[in-house]
């Protein structure tokens, strides 16, 4: 019996010594404290509330993303945070804001328009009143028959009219297990980002025998008093764009609405009948040139270990948004997250081993600008792979940045070595919908550049909801949309996740190191 007993005993011993060492839960007792501060106690949507309704909309280097991060700074320090600043990246370009957007048929009725103006496009300086021109440009040749004759109008392009019906995708879903089940299967390939891209400029407008861009010098060099240019989205739904860059040595444009589809098609069917549409427009945008450097939010738990305190363990989410609405799954949720993280281990007057630290990057939206600075300036960089000292410090970096829904798990980004860690990490999460491991990539937001210089860099598993379809980049973005009980969901898996990997006695598996890419710098 004692043989029995101590055969079983030492059989424990070794199946617990073995997940320990793929890295199991060390603290159920930690776990237990964690899911009641984040589930019962949390403030995520207080932290929402303030990124999206009081800061409001928060385009890269505009005023509301400034307030939201001057917010976020102050925040984390009165949660006890170190370190907590704005830190800048390099040089973005111009900010830019709506402060007026009136626009309206009056003639042959009157009709409010649902429109929204391009990002970093101009001014109308004033009320406008016109008549709406169709203007029917396939090549240069056909230049000649407007010139001289559209200084002052408000101008509309060909567009194919969307699909208004579909009776097969619902808008709104969560994962089913199977997709789950799929994804965790290690033949698997690829992986799922949100949101599709943006239209192109006025679908239908240009052949190939147009030049880019040549329409758009045609427009400012004839004075256009503004261009319409109908938007992806149905249902009054406008998936915003830019319609000029952001740098400061960018041409000139001409004032440019984004339209809703129903209103863009209905004008255009008027005009091509041949009957008469006048519109007036009010449009009053602001460009800020002062400071032309992007900037990152940063604040930090402190490492206690003597032999770690020097390790990173880092979390993030893009603060900045599109400027149709305030952001709200894309991606206040996810930057709210990540701060509700940040406050549960504080409030539980957790002492780290390793150093926590949480980023807030700017400029993702035009090409995940804030977190490939901060890692050139900090880590490396890819183009060259020449890296720097702290590169050997940072144990994992964790994203979140795909909408609202629940963390149902981890993207492993190929690094089949950690993918035992985090499945055990996950295990007691299940009751919570998260315990999908797969080994797929998923790219397109800010863990990219990490993984980039050959850090672990990870984004979580979220159910889509209706991202794809409804908010990501429109005028529904909205603190409305965010699912409160998911949102304290992911905030306890992310606290989780940060407490194991700061406690950890060695720092988390990496991939092989990616060889020079001397392309990267082209694709910023």
């Amino acid at each position: 019996m004692k043989l029995k007993l101590l055969y079983s005993c030492l059989l424990i011993a070794g199946t617990v010594g073995s997940a320990f060492a793929q890295g199991a839960p060390e603290d159920p007792a930690m776990l237990a404290k964690i899911r009641e501060e984040g589930l019962n106690h949390s403030q995520v949507m207080d932290i929402a509330f303030h990124i999206t309704d009081i800061s409001g909309p928060r385009l890269a280097g505009s005023p509301g993303l400034k307030r939201a991060q001057d917010w976020a700074v102050n925040t984390l320090k009165t949660w006890g945070m170190v370190n907590a600043k704005r830190e800048s990246w390099g040089k973005f370009g111009k900010g830019w804001e709506v402060q007026k957007n009136y626009a309206a048929m009056v003639d042959p009725y009157y009709h409010a328009i649902i429109a929204i103006p391009k990002a970093w496009t101009p001014s109308t300086n004033g009320l406008i009143k016109s008549e709406v021109v169709f203007l029917k440009i396939d090549s240069v040749a056909d230049f000649a028959k407007y010139r001289g004759k559209l200084k002052g109008k408000i101008v509309i392009t060909q567009a194919a009219a969307p699909a208004e019906q579909n009776f097969t995708t619902p808008e709104a879903r969560r994962d089913a297990d199977s997709t789950l089940a799929a994804m965790a299967n290690p033949q698997a390939a690829g992986g799922r980002r949100g949101g599709a891209g943006g239209p192109g400029r006025r679908p239908g407008a240009g052949a190939s025998a147009l030049p880019r861009g040549a329409l758009s010098q045609f427009e400012v060099d004839e004075g256009v008093g503004l261009v319409l240019s109908q938007a992806r989205g149905t249902d009054g739904t406008v998936f915003t764009t830019n319609g000029a860059n952001f740098r400061d040595t960018a041409k000139a444009v001409a004032p440019e609405l984004e339209t809703s589809s129903e209103d863009y098609q209905r004008i255009l069917r008027l005009t091509k009948a041949g009957i008469k549409v006048t519109m007036e427009a009010d449009i009053k945008t602001e460009f800020f040139t002062k400071d032309l450097d992007g900037y990152d939010v940063v604040g930090e738990i402190p490492g206690t270990d003597p032999k770690l305190k020097d390790q990173l363990v880092m979390i993030g989410g893009h603060l900045d948004s599109w400027h149709g609405a305030t952001g709200g799954t894309d991606n206040a949720a996810g930057s709210a997250v990540m701060m509700e993280a940040m406050r549960i281990l504080s409030r539980l007057g957790y002492h780290p081993r390793r150093t926590i630290r949480i980023a807030l990057w700017s400029s993702e939206e035009q090409g995940e600008f804030g977190s490939k600075g901060y890692v050139g300036k900090h880590f490396g960089d890819p183009t060259t792979m020449v890296l720097l000292p702290e590169h050997a410090k940072l144990s994992a970096y964790y994203n979140l940045d795909n909408g609202t829904g629940k963390i149902r798990g981890i993207y492993a980004q190929s690094n089949t070595a950690i993918m035992p860690i985090f499945q055990a990490w996950l295990n007691p999460l299940k009751d919570l919908g998260a315990g999908t491991v797969t080994p797929r990539n998923t790219g397109s937001t800010d863990h990219v550049a990490f993984d980039a210089v050959g850090l672990p860099g990870f984004e979580f598993i979220q159910d889509p909801i209706d991202y794809n379809a409804r908010t990501h980049h429109s005028n529904q973005d909205t603190y409305d949309k965010i699912i409160p009980e998911d949102l304290k969901q992911a905030a306890t898996v992310v606290a989780w996740f940060v407490y194991n990997t700061a406690q950890r006695d060695e720092m988390m598996p990496r991939k092989e190191l990616p060889k020079a890419d001397p392309a990267a710098a082209s694709r910023n």
